[in-house]
């Protein structure tokens, strides 16, 4: 589902993070939130960008094609014409080794459980793949253990592995997390709003750390958030990754998903009451379950791999410059896709995320001619966002600079252009941290106000670029576009945002239009200007709230250091 992602926004929490972040501020009057002249931004830099980025002639900036060759080339003119310095050691690029693996040939996935055997369908009944870079892989009689919602947050008191080796087991786990059934936001897991904790990614990740052989999500249309069309589809084809030192041996051997029907006939093959267990599951004290069955299952895979490229450009701070803030985007798009009626098969990417790209470029333009900030302001452009985050996510685990010298940042990813300014701005992730503080004081500054999300059982927040940042503690912000339009109101708004989801998202009508309107634009990025420079210009460091599922790891990444947050 598309959002209009003007910016990557959870609003977070700024603490002052001595040497060890210990003691995160309680109220915004405990955080320096400097003054901030409105900047000179150029929409005419926005048109120009947007437009040769989106053009036929770029092919769609898939990564690995000549069209990420024109993409980098057109990038770094662009950012050396308005005055970034290369921001990686001297080089505009940091390399972004990829591994693409096509699965095939896959073996029905079989259950045994006594003298039964059940035997199920790739694609109808289960679908999965393998992380690792193995020719093939062969997952034979491992154990079924049910996990619950496979969640360990000890900040949450919670383990849904508790007591139980993993080693050789395949955990069958269900999808979002404990408390998502509920009408509000309140529970230990945020009541209807998805946290981290409900994201399939922190699924088999946290599978992996406990030592599993397989881990597979169950899946449930409502809680997922999405049919198992967009399951069988997603995890059907070549699957694209970061490259991993290990060639992912840390990895599970087959990460998976199950329609729910099937998991029902397992649990009761094996003598288990699916919706007692399920109902289990959502209680404190829930500890695993050996369902006493053996599954298998074995496929093939093709390997290739290849380089892309992230681009990095600075502006070094005047004081601190040491001390760094993000804008990232990502640069990459779909390439060559599906034709519509016409024949036109290049997706072009003119919103997503043509728009994101080009605002770097504006936002670099205008902070350079206010002069340098205390801190540092990092431009980076990501490659592979498309393919799962992999441009961002590789620069956090490979991070440029250290996390724990980067205070925060705003990620943009498909602006919101065509209806005019919007009086509001839709924060996903509010609450999380005293970061709302900066972006309260922009939208005063704007005259514009905060809608909170209306679907936060959905996650967004972990389904952009910023992700790979929050996850290792460092704060980013993700804000939507309006929903109420200046001309128009909600009514407008919704139906713009339908029509680009409904006729151009992810295809070849999403090109540029020489009749945008470009002023609610203008007024979005006044509100980026002024957040990055807010931060730029400030001494607190960003934490996330006590409890929160990133605090930990920011806590951790500025303990780890006698410089930095």
């Amino acid at each position: 589902m598309f959002r209009f992602t003007c910016v990557a926004a959870a609003s977070l929490a700024l603490a002052a993070c001595n040497s060890s972040s210990d003691s995160a501020p309680d109220s915004a009057a405990e955080l320096n939130i400097p003054e901030v002249a409105p900047g000179d931004l150029s929409i005419d830099t926005m048109k120009e960008v947007t437009k040769t980025l989106s053009s036929d002639e770029f092919e769609g900036r898939a990564p690995g094609t000549e069209g990420e060759k024109k993409t980098l080339s057109y990038l770094v003119e662009q950012f050396k014409r308005v005055g970034l310095e290369p921001g990686n050691d001297g080089s505009w690029f940091q390399d972004v080794p990829l591994v693409e693996i096509t699965s095939k040939d896959f073996k029905p996935m079989t259950v045994t459980a006594g003298d039964k055997t059940l035997s199920y369908d790739f694609g109808d009944d289960w679908v999965g793949t393998t992380y690792r870079e193995d020719k093939t892989t062969s997952l034979k009689d491992s154990e079924l253990v049910f996990v619950g919602y496979g969640i360990n947050a000890p900040e949450k008191n919670w383990n849904d592995y508790a007591g139980i080796d993993m080693k050789g087991k395949t955990a069958v786990i269900l999808v979002n997390d404990p408390d998502w059934e509920k009408e509000d936001q309140e529970g230990t897991f945020n009541g209807k709003a998805m946290t981290y904790y409900g994201r399939w990614t922190y699924k088999y990740e946290e599978a992996a750390r406990q030592g599993a052989a397989g881990a597979i999500i169950i899946h449930d249309t409502y809680p997922a958030a999405y049919g198992w069309n967009v399951v069988e589809s997603s995890w059907s084809g070549p699957q694209a990754y970061a490259q991993r030192k290990d060639g992912g041996a840390d990895q599970t051997l087959v990460n998976g998903w199950v329609q729910k029907n099937v998991a029902k006939e397992i649990f009761s093959a094996t003598g288990h009451d699916f919706a007692k267990l399920m109902d289990d599951a959502k209680k404190p004290g829930f500890t695993p379950v050996d369902l006493g069955a053996k599954v298998s299952t074995s496929f093939d895979n093709d390997i290739r791999t290849f380089k892309s490229k992230n681009v990095v450009g600075i502006l070094p701070g005047s004081e601190k410059p040491d001390e760094y803030v993000l804008y990232t985007a990502h640069w990459d798009h779909l390439g060559h896709c599906k034709a519509n009626a016409e024949g036109d098969d290049i997706c072009n990417g003119a919103i997503d995320n043509a728009t994101g790209s080009a605002a770097l470029v504006a936002l670099a333009e205008a902070q350079k001619k206010a002069g340098p900030a205390k801190r540092s302001m990092v431009f980076l452009a990501v490659t592979a966002e498309e393919s799962g985050l992999l441009g961002s996510e590789y620069y956090a685990d490979n991070p440029v600079f250290p996390l724990n010298k980067t205070v925060g940042g705003v990620n943009m990813d498909a602006l919101l252009v065509g209806g005019g300014p919007a009086k509001d701005v839709t924060v996903i992730g509010g609450g999380k941290s005293n970061l709302d503080a900066f972006l309260d004081k922009a939208l005063e500054e704007e005259g514009r106000v905060a809608t909170p999300d209306p679907e936060p059982q959905n996650g967004y927040y972990y389904r952009s670029d910023h992700f790979g940042f929050a996850k290792r503690g460092v704060p980013m912000l993700y804000i939507d576009g309006g929903q109420d339009l200046v001309d128009g109101g909600r009514e407008a708004g919704a139906a713009m945002a339908a029509d680009y989801t409904e006729n151009r998202y992810h295809g070849p009508d999403d090109e540029y239009d020489p009749n945008w309107d470009w002023s609610g634009t203008l007024k979005d990025l006044q509100l980026f200007y002024r957040i990055g420079r807010m931060l730029a210009d400030s001494d607190s460091w960003p934490n996330w709230k006590e409890g929160d599922e990133f605090r930990a790891a920011r806590d951790k990444s500025c303990s780890a250091s006698d410089s930095g947050c």
